[in-house]
């Protein structure tokens, strides 16, 4: 008896081992941000009308970049804990904090495959961004572009991404079984393209946009506080202006989980603030208060999950069918 008893304690060992089954998601819609309301940038939890807002990463090093993984088990997020910016990943509650790689690469930026067993990411070489994919576990690392700020489709097939240097960059969209990129919006329209996010539904994309060309070849008086949020169909039709130009710029918008919001940040007296505003009434609310002395980027780097939106129960189920099966095994 007592050897089976050691027996199925170090099956349960195993499962925890190769398996993060045991993570579990929030109970409610939460949203992840990057914070430096404590001296640097950290990793914090909110509800999505601004209250309960938990530092989850309390480390010295800067963290930022969160991205829930599809089922919320997850959080992978950009940290510069090992010399360089690298991505990490720590349960929804910011435990088990582990580094993707196990060699260390400067690598940011990072959004999930909808199956949530790849990533892709934008990794620094040279002196020059490119687009990679490589499996959750840090294995299997693939070059596919030349650009920044991926964002992966809800359906698998596209990334989408930034093409081209500041001032010529624009939004392309990869096909990821032929490699092939195309132009979400080719020339004459205006570049100054920035930070495209699919709609869960993965009809449309968000993007922030300095929209107006230059007059006489140089810069309109504030050009920069003009960039503000906009949303198209995939087919790059159907332009719509979300933010409101008045005001500092809005930049990296994220969708709501059910599609009819989005966040964005904004700066409000001299630091950015997290926003959200409804896709369709266009009245902009302020999630964040927090000012930090002389921080620029108090709260920024929005992205929203929610577990009614599941279709089906995540891991703990796949946990149960799989100690189910061991135990049956077990002498």
């Amino acid at each position: 008896m007592k050897l089976q008893r050691v027996r199925l304690l170090s099956l349960l060992v195993f499962i925890a081992s190769v398996c993060p089954v045991l993570a579990s998601p929030p109970t409610t819609a939460k949203i992840a941000f990057t914070s430096a309301r404590d001296g640097n940038r950290e990793i914090y939890l909110m509800n999505p009308d601004g209250t309960q807002q938990v530092n989850l990463t309390r480390h010295r090093a800067d963290d930022l970049y969160p991205v829930w993984s599809p089922t919320g088990e997850q959080l992978l997020f950009t940290s510069d804990r090992v010399r360089v910016r690298d991505l990490y990943v720590m349960d929804a509650d910011g435990a088990h904090v582990r580094r993707v790689f196990s060699k260390v690469a400067h690598r940011a930026n990072a959004t999930w495959a909808p199956d949530g067993k790849q990533i892709a990411y934008q990794r620094y070489e040279g002196s020059e961004w490119f687009i990679y994919v490589a499996t959750i576990n840090g294995t299997q690392e693939e070059r596919l572009a030349k650009g920044q700020s991926p964002a992966w489709s809800p359906d698998g097939t596209t990334i989408a991404f930034m093409v081209g240097l500041p001032g010529h960059n624009r939004i392309g969209l990869l096909n990821r079984r032929t490699r092939t990129v195309k132009l979400l919006f080719p020339p004459p329209l205006h570049p100054w393209q920035w930070q495209p996010a699919w709609s869960p539904s993965g009809d449309r994309v968000a993007f922030a946009w300095f929209r107006h060309p230059l007059q006489g070849g140089k810069l309109p008086g504030g050009f920069f506080d003009r960039q503000t949020i906009y949303v198209a169909h995939r087919d790059g039709t159907g332009i719509e202006q979300v933010v409101a130009e008045a005001g500092p710029k809005a930049a990296h918008p994220a969708w709501s989980p059910q599609g009819d919001a989005l966040l964005y940040q904004q700066e409000i007296g001299g630091q950015l603030q997290l926003f959200k505003i409804d896709v369709v009434h266009r009245v902009p609310t302020q999630l964040t208060q927090a000012v930090v002395f002389d921080t620029y980027q108090a709260n920024t780097l929005a992205a929203w999950f929610d577990p009614a939106m599941l279709p089906v129960l995540p891991k703990p189920a796949l946990l149960t069918t799989q100690w189910g099966a061991l135990k049956t095994k077990a002498p």
